[in-house]
């Protein structure tokens, strides 16, 4: 029976997790990438979940606010909804597709991509990439204002 009980509690010890607050942790500002528009905020979660085979970050993008169109060169990128509408556009030409939480949107690499909130409501996603390096990004001209 002592043989057994050491063998599960070393089994336990070797076992890692991290838990990332939301509510707890520090949000940093994104400058805003077009005029009149607000900052887009973000919480560094690869650093936060010390995250080793991917990277994470969970962003707060206030109404009327988009990202930067591009497309990831190594990265598989899932964006998940945690609240609000996502809208993004995807490949080329771009194709507008609008999700809502729960719900999520896979891109492989070099995929072009533009990450937008159309909505009168806050849109928090968790996105996440994989593998964790970074191999750059290719960089589009954007799309236009919102409501394209």
């Amino acid at each position: 029976m002592g043989a057994a009980a050491s063998l599960v509690f070393s089994r336990i010890l070797g076992m890692g997790w991290h838990v990332v607050d939301g509510s707890k942790v520090k949000w940093s500002e994104r400058e805003p990438l077009f005029e009149g528009q607000p900052p887009r905020q973000f919480v560094e979660v690869t650093d936060e979940a010390e995250l080793k085979s991917s990277r994470a970050r969970l962003w707060r993008y206030p109404p009327g606010t988009r990202g930067r169109r591009h497309a990831d060169k190594v990265q598989e990128e899932v964006f998940v909804v945690v609240s609000g509408t996502l809208t993004m556009q995807l490949g080329d030409p771009p194709e507008r597709v609008d999700v809502g939480a729960p719900g999520l949107v896979a891109v492989q690499p070099g995929t072009p991509l533009l990450v937008r909130n159309e909505s009168d409501e806050d849109l928090v996603l968790y996105i996440y990439g994989a593998p964790a390096e970074q191999g750059g990004a290719d960089f589009f001209d954007d799309t236009g204002e919102l409501g394209v």
